[in-house]
């Protein structure tokens, strides 16, 4: 904690918060700012949503009473303040950093926590359980749910929505709106009709009147027409949220989400509300950061100044996500039926220069990832060559629609899943280390890892003009390794495999990013007596079967290496399919071990896992040891 801060570093707690004036409640927002802000921009880390929502937290926690009320985050970025609030303060900085707090709600971090949340349109789905949960085990605590921040988009929120009216009694669910989703304007007409409608002795009034309209003489029914027609017209011009009251949700709002006042007494009011409801709070993306505040999408996260004064050489190949957007420009200049879809992705997947030299062809979905493979669908069987680029994480959102809407109808749309592998300081959620495992599983699609930026042009290139079913192309948040932009595109045979440097005994089969570590690997084995042979298995399905034949007879010994989950991945796979050929020789599988990967460097964690130069070079000794060899490695 710094020494400017005059009250912060007493908040240990939420209850610390109870007795606080308003003034004091004020300079707490102000300094959690200020605190998240110097973090952040000193060690990285998601930025402009979290100051958004400052004003909102402290809110809430002086309101209720967690953590035997449960608050429920959405979009588990958000939940900055949240931490420093509840116990977290003085480790914040080590937020995202290995061996420190996560960035995402953790449940196993803190009993604030209380559901997991690295992506979106969940909290109210899970509130929904934990409120009906309370009330089959008759408890009474509070159950409040915030949504938000573009969660709104997704369709699980609304899935949510429509079980929430089964709940007898209490649950909140808190629309924080930041111009992602809902956004009417703020005004003193809504604030004079929040402060009413927000009051109790309003709202059994109110429910009164609306019951009157059933005792009307059966027989009246132009009257009944009448006050049914003048209650829905009061509804539709008092209640800016028309869609939550129709689905039997009592709206309230919008209210300001930076007037904490306004924001107390109205959750004062709510707060042992007997029903389900919506309030409705309009917030800033980047509060208290000027920069942030007029462009909330460019700090939307920060890198720190580690990373902020990093300069990339001029030999330093371009990231994958650069590569693929000038990629696809390139293809769509040449083909007027290639388009993009993202799922709110746009400058994560390197498509902002696509979108705006192909605005036509440019297609966002919001966080609705199955919507977005469905949408792809119908496009496909229009004649469109679509692409849908959603990192591997998220794609996993979409794995039924990627079976019954594309494959199973053998649809020519291409995925390219960014983030694959190993991903960070994002941490569990964010690894893309499942999408081998769950794309090989599915018949027809073809499942392909460049080694480098020149073989993504060609495999982009092969899936979109040389094959006419789904083909998937999976790449890591890492540079691209050699990537020249005024090389032309050629088309890759489907199944093919590719010697890089040829040895004996050992044959080394790299997927992806695995090439360039297995190559390392060569380099650091200091013998004369068996040099390995690596081979770049750039197409996990179909298997180079050619290639495996030749292999059984030549190699006694087979290594896989691949930045995925070990159960089920293309180790597995080549495993199967020699035993299937009665090979007699031995097979090693490297992959990432079943169990979730927690936050980190990159290149710390495949280092962790042994799926590093050095860990693959460790791997080849222990096979040469075993066989009474002098292998030793480099320093």
């Amino acid at each position: 904690m710094q020494n400017s801060f005059k009250i912060l570093h007493r908040i240990n707690s939420p209850a610390d918060l109870k007795d606080l004036s308003n003034e004091e409640l004020n300079l707490v927002c102000a300094e959690l700012k200020q605190y998240i802000i110097n973090v952040v921009e000193e060690k990285g880390g998601h930025f402009s949503s979290p100051l958004g929502v400052v004003d909102l937290t402290v809110a809430l926690h002086r309101v209720f009473d967690t953590p035997d009320d449960l608050m429920i985050w959405d979009v588990g970025h958000q939940c900055y303040p949240h931490k420093i609030l509840t116990g977290r303060r003085d480790q914040f900085p080590t937020l995202r950093q290995e061996g420190g707090i996560s960035g995402f709600c953790k449940r196993s971090e803190s009993e604030y926590d209380v559901f997991g949340a690295g992506h979106a349109s969940t909290s109210i789905s899970a509130g929904v359980g934990m409120a009906i949960a309370r009330n089959l085990q008759r408890k009474t605590h509070r159950i409040i749910s915030i949504v938000g921040d573009g969660a709104m988009s997704g369709g699980l929120a609304y899935e949510g929505l429509n079980n929430a009216t089964n709940i007898n009694g209490q649950f909140l669910i808190v629309l924080n709106d930041n111009k992602m989703s809902i956004s009417p304007t703020v005004g003193a007409l809504s604030h004079y009709l929040t402060k009413i409608v927000t009051n109790p002795i309003y709202n059994r009034i109110r429910d009164k009147i609306w019951k009157l309209t059933g005792k009307v003489p059966a027989g009246s029914t132009a009257i009944r027409r009448v006050f049914h027609s003048l209650q829905e017209g009061l509804k539709s011009f008092l209640v800016p949220g028309m869609i939550f009251e129709e689905l039997g949700l009592r709206y309230f709002g919008p209210i300001d989400g930076h007037d904490l006042n306004e924001m107390i007494e109205t959750f004062e009011n709510l707060r042992d509300f007997p029903h389900p409801a919506v309030v409705h709070v309009l917030t800033l993306k980047g509060s208290g950061k000027l920069q942030a505040e007029a462009d909330p999408l460019k700090y939307y996260s920060l890198s720190g100044k580690k990373s902020a004064g990093k300069k990339m050489r001029k030999d330093e190949a371009p990231g994958y996500s650069n590569v693929f957007g000038k990629i696809i420009c390139d293809l769509a200049e040449k083909d007027d039926e290639i388009c993009c879809v993202v799922a709110a992705m746009r400058e994560g997947t390197g498509l902002l220069d696509f979108a705006k030299n192909f605005p036509e062809r440019f297609f966002d979905t919001g966080i609705a990832e199955g919507h977005a493979v469905t949408f792809a669908a119908g496009l496909s069987i229009s004649g469109i060559k679509p692409v849908v680029s959603i990192y591997s994480t998220f794609l996993q959102r979409a794995y039924d629609m990627i079976i019954h809407d594309v494959a199973i109808q053998d649809l020519h749309v291409v995925f390219t899943l960014d983030r694959a592998g190993v991903v960070g300081p994002d941490g569990p959620t964010h690894h893309g280390i499942f999408d081998l495992a769950f794309l090989q599983n599915i018949p027809g699609l073809v499942v392909t890892a460049p080694k480098d930026g020149n073989e993504f042009r060609d495999l982009l290139y092969t899936g979109l003009c040389n094959y006419n079913g789904p083909f998937s192309i999976r790449y890591p948040k890492s540079s691209s390794i050699r990537f020249d932009p005024k090389t032309q595109a050629k088309s890759l045979t489907i199944g093919s495999w590719d010697v890089i440097s040829p040895g004996e005994e050992i044959a080394v089969l790299a997927v992806g990013s695995m090439v360039e570590q297995a190559g390392v690997a060569i380099g650091l084995l200091n013998t004369d007596t068996v040099r390995p042979q690596v081979i770049n298995a750039r197409f996990i399905k179909p298997l180079d079967e050619k290639m495996l034949s030749n292999l059984m007879s030549d190699f006694s010994h087979i290594v896989t290496v691949e930045e995925g989950i070990l159960t089920g991945g293309f180790g597995g796979s080549v495993l199967s399919w020699l035993n299937g050929k009665k090979y007699s020789g031995t097979v090693e599988i490297m992959a990432i071990p079943d169990e979730f990967v927690d936050h980190g460097n990159r290149m710390n964690l495949l280092d962790a896992m042994n799926l590093s130069g050095r860990g693959i070079a460790e791997k080849i000794n222990s096979i040469l040891i075993g066989k009474n060899s002098e292998l030793k490695l480099e320093t």
